[in-house]
């Protein structure tokens, strides 16, 4: 990588300083280039963000319409190394990860396929998420375009996607337009993405065989990428999958505590160097993980976009002689959506075998929440983290819950050192650790989630010590689709109270 970094030039001046009592002004960045959306249609679209899986899967999704939709791999320390030699200082986990990650892609185009800057600006364009933060998010785009044209990119093409559409980010009025259907495929790709994520982790931690686990789901990935490629029915090829998770053989009742993972969106998600390998490395440590799923995050938006379109209605003046039938549709479209969402969720996770699992309940959680967030402050997550914890507790979800963000994100770290304290000082049996990543430090990182993890260990071992182990266990508690009804946290004291029943 240090033959990229020799290349950069820096500027011939670092512009005047002489800016006292001079007038403010609105600063802006210079675009030369404009982009057309017939620029576009014949470039190739790359993405990626989301676990390893779900790009691979919405890849898929895509490729029976197009072949011009890559997946980016997934971002490593190399990615991460890339971003801070091409980015702006003090900037966040993600942004290092993410834009160094593109700019390496690009880079290896260059390597070994031997395309030249200006082919690869005028043949490829990326496609991400964009929002206002309020923090490090809301400056993305800018740091990509700096970091591409620091790395000899310049003018390379970036759109951040809003709802139904794709926005330029070139200050334009152009955009990449999809019609609604065009999103169906690829979220019924993440659906099926965060359910065989779901059941990775509830079955690796009890594998007989190491390696099975991922070996069934790299089958499944196979069987339900070529019924999107092939254009053929998901419901067979989910069947089919469940026969090859049921071949994987577990054994069930190992003691092991269960960690709730949740945070930062990216730092909480990512599979790889972003977060140290954190789910690997709870299994590695005895631990079943909990993962969010990203279906948890468009419930949210669904929901936050009820919560403030109420909240404008309130600052309106309302005709009360007539129905607000405007208003009326609004709703009812936010809730066939959820509605929509969580049947077809329900479905694919019955076919695959994940029992005992639902969805949250977004009003429950709200209602957790806002007696320790306001329901206003949309930053990050918002108050889901502290939902999920008081959740987590009252209901006994896990032995640990972790909240995981960037080295210095503002509005997870204000929430996890600020609110939980609070929390935690009311539920004195929460077991909770904030956790902060950076591209360095993985050695403190590991021995705070060691500390933790050694009070969850105690407490899953104690919950299973206090019930009777039966002379024969039969058979069908080593299935992974078997979910017993039980109050009890931990999966082996689940199992043992519904034996001794």
């Amino acid at each position: 990588m240090s033959h990229h970094c020799n290349s950069i030039k820096p500027t011939e001046s670092n512009g005047s300083l002489s800016f006292a009592n001079q007038k403010p002004r609105q600063w802006r960045e210079k675009i030369d280039k404009r982009f057309t959306p017939k620029d576009v249609t014949e470039s190739t679209i790359l993405f990626g963000g989301m676990t390893i899986l779900q790009d691979r899967l919405v890849m898929a999704s895509l490729t029976h319409k197009d072949k011009r939709y890559i997946a980016l791999p997934n971002p490593d320390f190399d990615a991460f190394r890339t971003g801070k030699a091409y980015g702006n200082r003090g900037q966040c986990n993600p942004t290092y990860f993410t834009v160094g990650n593109l700019v390496k892609y690009l880079q290896k185009l260059q390597e070994e396929k031997g395309m030249s800057s200006e082919e690869i600006v005028a043949k490829y364009v990326y496609v991400t998420a964009n929002g206002c933060g309020p923090c490090r998010f809301g400056m993305y785009i800018t740091e990509y375009r700096k970091a591409l044209r620091d790395a000899g990119f310049e003018g390379f093409r970036l759109f951040s996607f809003e709802h139904n559409r794709v926005s330029d980010t070139e200050g334009g009025a152009h955009t990449l337009s999809f019609p609604p259907s065009f999103f169906i495929k690829p979220l019924k790709a993440v659906m099926i993405g965060d359910i065989l994520n779901i059941l990775t982790h509830q079955m690796r931690p009890y594998e007989l065989e190491p390696g099975s686990t991922d070996k069934a789901i790299e089958q499944c990935y196979d069987i339900v990428a070529d019924a999107f490629e092939q254009k053929r029915s998901l419901l067979p090829a989910l069947r089919k999958c469940r026969k090859v998770l049921q071949s994987v053989k577990l054994d069930r009742l190992q003691v092991k505590p269960k960690v709730l993972i949740m945070g930062e969106f990216w730092a909480a998600m990512t599979e790889g160097d972003g977060n140290y390998n954190l789910h690997k490395f709870l299994e590695s440590e005895g631990a079943e993980c909990m993962p969010q799923p990203i279906m948890n995050r468009l419930l949210l938006s669904i929901w936050e976009g009820g919560y403030f379109f109420d909240k404008k209605r309130d600052f309106e003046e309302e005709d009360a002689s007539g129905i607000d039938f405007g208003s009326m549709k609004v709703k009812l479209s936010l809730a066939l959506v959820k509605r929509i969402f969580k049947g077809y969720f329900t479905l694919y996770a019955r076919l695959l075998g994940l029992r005992g699992y639902t969805l949250p309940d977004i009003e429950k959680l709200a209602a957790l929440g806002k007696q320790y967030f306001p329901l206003d402050v949309d930053g990050g997550e918002g108050h889901m983290e502290v939902s999920h914890l008081i959740e987590s507790i009252e209901e006994k979800l896990a032995h640990l819950v972790i909240s995981v963000k960037p080295f210095g994100c503002m509005p997870s770290s204000s929430v996890s050192d600020g609110i939980q304290s609070l929390v935690v000082s009311r539920y004195p049996s929460a077991n909770f650790l904030s956790i902060e990543t950076s591209g360095e430090g993985a050695a403190n990182f590991y021995s705070r989630v060691q500390m933790a993890l050694y009070k969850a260990k105690q407490a899953a071992k104690e919950e299973t010590q206090s019930l009777p182990t039966p002379a024969e266990i039969p058979a069908k508690v080593q299935d992974y689709s078997y979910v017993p009804p039980s109050k009890k946290t931990g999966t082996a004291a689940k199992i043992l109270e519904c034996l001794t029943k």
